[in-house]
């Protein structure tokens, strides 16, 4: 036996050692549930899962484990936890075998997402593939099956309407939800050349998830079929190497074919939300986070679906979705479908669903069920930079003090006196907290910038930037890798779960940008380019808008205005020091600004001190001078290697002065 077949033997001990370890932690989960349901304690505690997880990071580092890695895998399991007790207070786990039906067969994304909701239960759970949705339906409540799954919506290609028409009409409840990430293959026979496919199968759906990568390919023609994986066996029993099928990996494994290029999909972000279906209503303990959806129609009359609304608001009910259908045989008057925060059980909620039906001409509730998005466990960012918990009392904001109106309608705290907060990913811009964006300048290689967002994320910064498009002084110096760059900040993004920033430099640049970016980033030299803050404006991602050298506070949140004006509300400003007649430094960081700004806008405000110092060894002071003046965060470059950097090497921390300012940032 060679010393690589012995490893690998090794490794497969490890393997089933950590799968032992996975079953006994999922039984012990099962006996957690047990004591909390005989205590009535609560199914989750925030803090302890926290200081867990920042302790594994802890004794996983000792052992030479990224934090990344660690907080990945626990997070996993503790989502499992969290799963495994829900099933269990929904008496699933006390019943006999199950049924569950889903549209396709093995290998479609529904069985998938079915085997996901009931993987604590899989032993007890048997899984049929149906030809349509109205057949899962029927399955159903004909009593052939005691679950079916149906897909309700895509992220990208909008809501399912059959399925909305078919609740309306069904007698069946919504008892569960599950949301799958869909990743689209092109699949096809073994050596079948991209360039040589002439049609391609697969369910509507996804055909429209994916039309720019089939509109990229010469002479093909897109082919609806029933089913996704029902498309990969056609394409199987067809044998020939011109025809290929949409679907996921996993489809094309059972049905043998292979991948011929994969993450085809439109949008790279790309989920599907399915619902679980049965004949009865599910009976939800009130300790675990619900929606409730149901369907109603309101009278054809001025402001009757306001007053509907307004219901909702008066009983703090969070709305989540509002869809309309039209009504059959009632020309131009609608359904409305409503998904809300709450259970139908609690006191609060079921008062307004009473207010509700006298609102309304007709209601229907499909039914409450637990909220599958449940927050990720996240470990404490001092934990990762390896600080302590930061002192209490560092730094107060003082109260705003009155001033005379602005002439600014959207950006001024005249409009919203509270701060506006930006949900970015798992980071939360403004309001009480403090974010680290950190990267390159330019991203250079796949290497250099899969390097840099596993330090940023070790380090526990919460984005990633990089440079694609660089706009730089001298016609001479590099200008960035484009849209490939693009590609490859993108790919690391993903990788280590971390949303990334990068510059658009031209109003044509915002869309084609805003597909793969999670934050448009507008240069300082870009600050009154008029025509793309309109587009930007136009955008649906959030837009980080640098001060421009030499403009004042009234010009840096008028060019915010033209944004928000374009009805993207989501603008964070970002001071990176003015052009002054003193030349140490590459610009003044103008540090007064922050508490100024902080009065005049609800705006989040972040300060970059690698532009402003130009300078390497200046760059941990004013970030540390910049965090007592109270920004919401810092926009910093580092670099593997900053003497041999394509762009702003002089700027850039080495790996070590980053993890440094980390600790100093959030070690106190």
């Amino acid at each position: 036996m060679d010393e690589l077949e012995k490893i690998r033997r090794e490794i497969n001990r490890e393997d089933e050692a950590i799968l032992e370890a996975l079953a006994a932690r999922r039984a012990l989960s099962r006996r957690v549930i047990e004591a909390k349901e005989k205590s009535g304690a609560p199914i989750r505690d925030s803090a302890r899962e926290e200081d867990m997880l920042s302790d594994l990071i802890s004794r996983g580092r000792a052992r030479g484990l990224d934090a990344h890695l660690v907080t990945r895998v626990f997070q996993e399991i503790i989502d499992d936890s969290v799963r495994s007790q829900q099933l269990h207070l929904l008496d699933y786990a006390k019943s006999d075998l199950k049924r569950v039906a889903f549209q396709g067969i093995e290998g479609a994304y529904s069985e998938l997402a079915a085997r996901k909701h009931f993987a604590p239960y899989l032993d007890r759970t048997l899984f049929a593939g149906a030809p349509g949705l109205r057949q899962v339906i029927d399955a159903v409540e004909e009593g052939d099956a005691d679950y079916g799954i149906v897909p309700v919506e895509n992220t990208a290609a909008g809501s399912i309407n059959e399925v909305y028409d078919l609740l309306s009409v069904s007698q069946l409840s919504i008892v569960g939800e599950e949301v799958l990430r869909i990743e689209h293959c092109l699949l096809g026979l073994e050596d079948a050349p991209l360039a040589g496919i002439r049609r391609i199968y697969s369910h509507p759906q996804a055909l429209a998830e994916c039309v720019k990568f089939v509109s990229r390919l010469p002479d093909c023609q897109a082919m609806p079929w029933p089913d996704s994986a029902m498309a990969v066996k056609k394409v199987r029993e067809e044998k020939d190497p011109a025809v290929a099928a949409i679907a996921g990996e996993e489809a094309g494994r059972i049905h043998g074919l292979r991948v011929l290029q994969r993450n085809i999909e439109d949008q790279p972000n790309n989920f599907t939300r399915f619902l679980v279906l049965a004949r009865k209503p599910a009976d939800v303990d009130l300790r675990i986070p619900c929606k409730t959806s149901l369907i109603m129609a309101t009278p054809h009359e001025e402001g009757a679906l306001l007053k509907a609304l307004s219901i909702l608001h008066q009983h703090r009910i969070n709305l989540l979705k509002l869809e309309s259908r039209p009504i059959p045989g009632m020309p131009f008057q609608y359904l409305f479908y409503m998904d809300f925060e709450g259970n139908a059980a609690e006191e609060r909620v079921a008062g307004a669903i009473e207010k509700l039906q006298s609102a309304t001409t007709s209601m229907k509730l499909l039914g409450s069920y637990p909220m599958q998005q449940r927050p990720r466990t996240s470990p404490r960012i001092e934990a990762l930079a390896a600080g302590g918990p930061r002192e209490e009392g560092e730094w107060t904001e003082p109260a705003p003090e009155k001033k005379a109106k602005s002439g600014l309608r959207l950006v001024s705290r005249d409009a919203r006196p509270e701060d506006t907060v930006i949900a970015v990913g798992g980071a939360r811009i403004g309001g009480e907290g403090f974010v680290v964006i950190a990267g390159p300048c330019a991203v250079e290689s796949r290497e250099q910038i899969h390097q840099c967002a596993r330090f940023v994320k070790e380090c526990g910064g919460q984005l990633l930037r990089g440079g694609c498009f660089k706009p730089r002084t001298s016609p001479y110096s590099f200008q960035g890798l484009g849209f490939e760059g693009l590609e490859m900040l993108a790919e690391a993004g993903r990788q280590y779960d971390l949303p990334v920033v990068t510059e658009v430099l031209s109003p044509s640049d915002v869309e084609p940008v805003a597909r793969l970016a999670d934050v448009l980033q507008i240069g300082a030299r870009n600050m009154q380019n008029f025509s793309l803050l309109a587009e930007a404006g136009r955008s649906n991602r959030p837009v980080l808008l640098k001060r421009g050298m030499m403009s004042t506070l009234d010009e840096f949140l008028n060019a915010a205005e033209y944004i928000m004006a374009g009805g993207n509300h989501r603008v964070i400003l970002c001071e990176r020091g003015i052009r002054t007649f003193e030349t140490a430094t590459r610009n003044t960081l103008d540090l007064g600004s922050i508490p100024i700004l902080k009065r005049m806008t609800h705006l989040p405000i972040l300060v970059d001190p690698s532009h402003a110092a130009g300078r390497r060894d200046l760059v941990v002071p004013l970030a540390l001078a910049a965090r007592a003046v109270g920004p919401h965060g810092l926009i910093v470059e580092m670099h593997p290697d900053p003497d041999h950097a394509m762009s702003d090497g002089p700027q850039s921390l080495h790996f070590h002065e980053f993890a440094d300012l980390m600790r100093r940032v959030y070690g106190g």
